[in-house]
């Protein structure tokens, strides 16, 4: 078990973000640990297909089953949600002694090392400690590659889904505290005092040093937490609230019934709310211009049908229990 030990500060600075990178980096372990069942079989059977021409020898070995993930694949959060530009800018700007530092540690690591090909593994470890500065390219470099297959064609439900957890988060912090957050966030996790407990396979203890905390949702990370203490940024990485939906049957196989209704294009834009989107989202989900969607949401909004909240300087529109009534019939 890792215990987190808290200032009153710390308490102060916790805070919420989610990134594509660490969603692209995490789900490398999903698609090793789940290829043909679990919740996330439906995306392994649609991406598996689509990765030939990525060195995806060079990524599983850099994110293992289990274990250790190099610190430098998961940049400090400092926007709520960065781009994916953004995360492997900060990816590419790694001190090389630091790249050398941890892909060392990883080459180690007992149970990151377990289980067949370990000899290769660490055979290419080696050669990228020689020269972390082209190790780093090479690195990002897939890591784009694949994101642009695996990742970045859902990241509008992916997107949607965090958003939407973060508003359910902020009203229980808002609600109950800090203990009611915690108590809230993941089965695996504990808040006692000052300490927040989280059930690992290793023992430690870490104080948070007035960093506060960054909890991040990663819909990857499930069914597990993931635990960063290093600087500068402790985090808590856990799945949403929700990610059993993320994979579900396009909703716009449900509009038939409301077609004669709204017409095709409002019907087809009620079912995809089933998760709070922006009217960009929804344009880039929908493959249809924004202003045409704006349209029609401020149409249903009139109705009663959605309804709209601002989250940062995004509006975000959701179906009102009239909508969900409408779509479930």
């Amino acid at each position: 078990m890792i215990h987190l030990h808290f200032s009153a500060e710390d308490l102060g600075r916790i805070r919420f973000a989610f990134s594509p990178v660490w969603e692209t980096v995490t789900s490398l372990r999903t698609l090793a640990t789940s290829p043909t069942a679990g919740l996330h079989a439906a995306w392994v059977r649609r991406v598996g297909p689509h990765l030939e021409g990525i060195d995806m020898e060079l990524l599983g070995t850099l994110v293992r089953p289990a274990g250790y993930i190099p610190d430098f694949l998961h940049p400090t959060l400092g926007d709520r949600s960065p781009t994916f530009d953004d995360g492997a800018s900060q990816v590419s700007a790694t001190d090389p002694q630091l790249v050398a530092d941890e892909l060392s540690h990883l080459a180690e690591h007992p149970v990151a090392q377990r289980g067949e090909g370990r000899e290769r593994r660490v055979q290419i470890l080696r050669e990228l400690i020689r020269s972390p500065e082209e190790a780093v390219t090479r690195i990002v470099a897939e890591l784009d590659r694949y994101w642009n297959v695996a990742i970045r064609p859902f990241w509008g439900r992916i997107e949607a889904l965090l958003q939407d957890d973060l508003g359910y988060r902020m009203d229980q912090l808002a609600s109950g505290g800090v203990q009611q957050l915690f108590a809230t966030l993941h089965p695996s996790l504990t808040f006692d005092g000052d300490t927040l407990k989280v059930v690992k396979y290793y023992d430690g203890h870490a104080e948070l040093r007035h960093r506060g905390l960054l909890l991040i949702p990663c819909v990857f990370a499930w069914p597990d937490v993931i635990v960063r203490t290093a600087d500068p940024q402790p985090a808590v990485t856990y799945a949403p609230r929700g990610v059993g939906r993320l994979w579900e049957s396009d909703p716009r196989t449900r509009v038939s019934p409301l077609v004669d209704v709204l017409g095709r294009s409002r019907a087809t834009i009620l079912a995809q709310l089933d998760l709070p989107m922006s009217t960009t989202q929804l344009a880039a989900q929908l493959a249809r211009s924004a202003p045409t969607v704006s349209a029609h949401l401020k149409s249903l909004q009139e109705a009663g049908i959605v309804f709209s909240r601002r989250d940062g300087k995004t509006v975000l529109y959701s179906r009102t229990r009239l909508g969900d009534s409408l779509v479930t019939g």
